[in-house]
């Protein structure tokens, strides 16, 4: 398939790790030729999703993200996901301000954000199996083709 390109990788979930991983899908964003606006726009919503894994989904707690990207035409998927504990309820989540750990001083804006940033974001938990954030976003106005995952 043309101009297809995907890569995985799995990383302690450790708070050093979220710069980790928003500098390895910037660099293999990089190939669709991204503004600095959209690629900014991607690496806030990494952070925010890996950031997520490590406070919620672990608790701080040893575990694994596995982190994957794809590329096809000028679109880009990235998937982070976790074997933690799960989201009670995806949708309360998903509201701008809701926090599971307000005494963290967490702004509870997370989901918004990779929703601002990314042109779509689908969020899959199972309450004590973990939870998987998939995000896609296009690069670049001037291209044109529709890509499908």
């Amino acid at each position: 398939m043309k101009n297809k390109n995907e890569m995985s990788l799995e990383f302690d979930a450790l708070s050093v790790n979220e710069a980790f991983a928003r500098t390895v899908v910037a660099a293999f964003v990089a190939q669709l030729n991204p503004t600095l606006d959209e690629l900014s726009d991607v690496k806030t919503a990494v952070s925010e999703a890996v950031t997520n894994s490590i406070i919620h989904g672990y608790e701080m707690e040893p575990g694994k993200i596995v982190l994957s990207c794809q590329t096809k035409e000028n679109e880009v998927q990235i998937v982070v996901e976790d074997s933690g504990k799960g989201i009670e309820d995806v949708e309360k989540a998903k509201e701008p301000f809701f926090s599971t750990k307000p005494e963290l001083e967490r702004s509870g804006m997370g989901f918004a954000f990779m929703e601002a940033f990314m042109d779509e974001v689908e969020v899959f938990s199972k309450k004590g199996q973990g939870t998987k954030v998939t995000m896609r976003k296009k690069i670049g106005q001037a291209l044109s083709g529709e890509a499908s995952f």
